[in-house]
C-alpha cells in the first residue's frame, strides 16, 4: 500500500531554493500586489481550464474577463463586509499605493481597488493563509456570477 506524502509547497520551495524567511509586514503594498496578481491569475486559469479543454484564445478570453481591474474591483466591493481589520488595512495600503504604471482602459477607481485586492491576496498567500485567500476569491466570484444572472 502506498503512503501519501503531503508536501508543504512554500516550505519545500524555501528549503530547496535556500530562501530566507521574510516578515511580510515589511513588503510594500505594490510588492504584495505583484505576487497577488500572479496568484489570482493562477486561481482563475485553474478554474477556467477545469471547465474543459478549449482553444487557447477561448481560454484567454474567459480568463481576461475575470482578471481585469473592473472585475477585481467588483469582487472587492462584495468582499468588503467580510474582511477582518487586518485584511482591511492591507487592502487599503494596496489601494492607496501610488503606482508608476497608469491604468490601461480602466477607471482609476477600479485600478486602485484592484491593486488593493491583489495586495490582499498577495498578503494572504505569503502568510500561507490559503484557505482564507480562496474563500475571499469565492465570495468575489459568486458576486460577479449573481450580477450576470
Amino acid at each position: 500500500m502506498e503512503k501519501s506524502i503531503e508536501i508543504n509547497f512554500n516550505g519545500y520551495m524555501k528549503k530547496i531554493f535556500s530562501m530566507q524567511e521574510m516578515d511580510i509586514r515589511e513588503y510594500s503594498p505594490l510588492t504584495l500586489a505583484y505576487i497577488g496578481d500572479s496568484i489570482y491569475d493562477l486561481i482563475i486559469k485553474s478554474l477556467v481550464i477545469n471547465r474543459g479543454n478549449k482553444q487557447v484564445q477561448k481560454l484567454h478570453k474567459e480568463t481576461s474577463s475575470l482578471v481585469q481591474a473592473s472585475a477585481q474591483s467588483k469582487m472587492m466591493r462584495a468582499m468588503q463586509e467580510e474582511l477582518t481589520d487586518e485584511e482591511r488595512a492591507v487592502y487599503k495600503r494596496g489601494r492607496n499605493a501610488k503606482s508608476v504604471s497608469p491604468a490601461k482602459n480602466q477607471s482609476i477607481t477600479d485600478y486602485r481597488r484592484a491593486t488593493g485586492f491583489e495586495a490582499l491576496l498577495g498578503y494572504l498567500y505569503l502568510k500561507e493563509d490559503w484557505k482564507r485567500m480562496l474563500d475571499l476569491v469565492k465570495i468575489g466570484l459568486d458576486s460577479i456570477e449573481k450580477e450576470e444572472v
